[in-house]
């Protein structure tokens, strides 16, 4: 089981929408630790010591989310600076390079459209990718289908988000 602070130099967007599921997790059980030791991580396959490590993990998250006052809807600092960092990132590459340029220029009819949708109230394109994925992985997990120009969407901004990650993960080694 891959932990998240593992994840978050891995893949950053991947992270952060591992916390984005985190934390509605966090919201579905009500704050209660012991809820989510009995339903969710009681059930996980890994041995005690990593149950018990999952769950002074979600202790610090719930913590973290009252701290930030996110109790009800929102994410937390730390991934609202995450994302403001690969969007500066994000413009960065669209000024400097060329693959990205490409990638972008495929994604950003799909964000036009989606800042429609939100009626611009989100209008940062990499929050705009994040939400979509996050969107669509909680479809998946429905069981809901998603139609084909949803899944050229999806693969707009998982491309883009990838190639991002990527970028920021080699950045951040230098």
């Amino acid at each position: 089981m891959i932990k998240a602070e593992e994840l978050k130099w891995q893949n950053i967007s991947e992270y952060i929408i591992h916390m984005y599921k985190s934390e509605d997790l966090v919201r579905t059980f009500a704050f209660d630790l012991n809820k989510i030791t009995d339903y969710l991580i009681a059930n996980i396959p890994v041995s005690a010591s990593e149950k018990k490590e999952q769950v002074l993990w979600y202790a610090a998250l719930i913590e973290q989310m009252r701290v930030d006052n996110i109790e009800v809807k929102g994410h937390l600092n730390e991934l609202k600076n995450l994302v403001s960092q690969l969007s500066k990132l994000h413009i960065k590459l669209i000024e400097e390079d060329k693959i990205y340029q490409n990638i972008n220029s495929k994604a950003t009819p799909f964000i036009q459209n989606q800042i429609k949708v939100s009626k611009n109230t989100v209008r940062d394109p990499i929050q705009i990718c994040l939400n979509a994925v996050y969107g669509f992985l909680l479809l998946k997990i429905n069981s809901k289908g998603i139609t084909d120009d949803q899944q050229k969407m999806l693969d707009a901004f998982g491309n883009l988000l990838s190639y991002l990650s990527f970028t920021y993960k080699e950045e951040r080694i230098k």
